[in-house]
């Protein structure tokens, strides 16, 4: 019995090793997403819901990356409600927004409704965005792989299938960039007929290549402000303070990240594996999607804490500055917490995180305006 047991076990693995690289989970999202679209198109082509017309409220979903305290998305995101409210008018327009997670969001995006996208999100979005007269796509790496070909999958899915019933889709803020060629595929099939306001022209110009039509403007994230952010004594005065500054020395920030983990990718047999044993916990993002854990990733990284330590510690000890670690996304906090270890074992002190983990983005944006220099390595 334990013999027979040895064996179906080896064998249930061998074949689940077999599927998992047959199966390239990221194409298989892809290609359910694409088929939704298609069914979507050919269902309208066969019985169009009635059009908005002038006098009805304007139903606008926007899709982005908000729900990870990912800062530099939720304030281009914030941006971009003001303006549509500004313009359209609350009593003309009604707006919602996609969340990965409604408690990261809470209290922002005032009046709009907020809608918890899942993980595996193609049926949710071919359920929803039927509801809406368009959608605007707002976030930064909107058709790219290098972070993860699935937000993008995502970014296409919004956009197709509004195109599909003809309805507004609009991408605002976003570049485009280095695709897997299936994603590339996915983008120049379904996002055409799309209005794309990029933020630079080098993203212009891969969607031009993709007969997709685009603007260059820039990132709504250069008009944010509240006056909680922009008083002289506001936020960032409290929270310095509350760190340890004086209120005199100059503020020096400094922003890590891991490079070397992305991209994030959805591997089903990791994901049965870790919900069993709870193996790959370290690399694990969400549900099925985990980071890039090559053997050299962590090496990598080391290297990369090791200079940048140095290289701030250099900087606080030519100039008499107050300096301060900052997570501009949850993601970072890791990333934080070792490079402050580092600086303490060098120079037995202990430099202050503030992580969006655990301040909003209106926090994080007084902290680092009071900076005098910021280095970063998150664009």
């Amino acid at each position: 019995m334990g013999l027979t047991s040895s064996l179906l076990e080896r064998g249930a693995r061998s074949l689940l090793s077999t599927v998992k690289h047959a199966v390239d989970a990221d194409r298989a999202l892809q290609t359910t997403m694409g088929a939704l679209i298609d069914s979507r198109r050919r269902e309208h082509e066969k019985n169009p819901r009635p059009k908005w017309r002038h006098g009805d409220t304007f139903e606008l979903l926007l899709a982005g990356y908000v729900g990870t305290r990912n800062t530099g998305a939720d304030v281009r995101t914030e941006e971009m409600v003001k303006q549509f409210r500004h313009l359209l008018g609350d009593e003309h327009a009604s707006l919602s927004i996609l969340t990965i997670d409604p408690e990261w969001t809470r209290g922002y995006f005032k009046t709009l409704r907020q809608l918890h996208v899942p993980q595996l999100f193609p049926t949710f979005l071919y359920d929803q965005v039927k509801r809406f007269d368009g959608v605007v796509a707002c976030e930064g790496s909107m058709f790219k792989s290098k972070f993860a070909s699935a937000l993008t999958t995502m970014m296409v899915g919004a956009l197709g299938l509004a195109r599909a019933e003809d309805n507004l889709a609009i991408g605002y803020g976003g570049e485009a960039g280095a695709m897997d060629a299936s994603l590339e595929e996915m983008v120049e099939t379904y996002v055409k007929g799309s209005l794309i306001i990029t933020r630079n022209p080098e993203s212009s110009s891969v969607l031009s290549r993709l007969g997709i039509d685009s603007r260059v403007g820039t990132d709504t994230a250069w008009t944010f402000g509240s006056e909680a952010v922009d008083a002289p004594h506001g936020l960032s005065e409290k929270l310095l303070r509350r760190a340890g500054w004086d209120g005199q020395k100059q503020v020096v920030v400094v922003c890590p990240i891991h490079p070397f983990w992305w991209p994030v990718k959805p591997d089903p047999w990791k994901a049965l594996v870790h919900h069993v044993s709870g193996a790959h916990a370290k690399s694990h993002f969400r549900s099925i999607y985990f980071h890039h854990d090559a053997p050299e990733v962590e090496k990598r990284f080391v290297t990369y804490l090791q200079k940048l330590s140095g290289a701030m510690i250099d900087i606080a000890r030519c100039r008499d500055v107050f300096p301060v670690i900052v997570g501009m996304e949850a993601l970072d906090r890791g990333a934080c917490e070792r490079l402050a270890e580092l600086i303490e074992q060098k120079t037995h002190q202990r430099w202050p995180v503030f992580s969006s983990d655990e301040h909003d983005m209106f926090e994080m944006v007084s902290v680092l305006r009071r900076a005098s220099l910021v280095v970063s390595s998150r664009y």
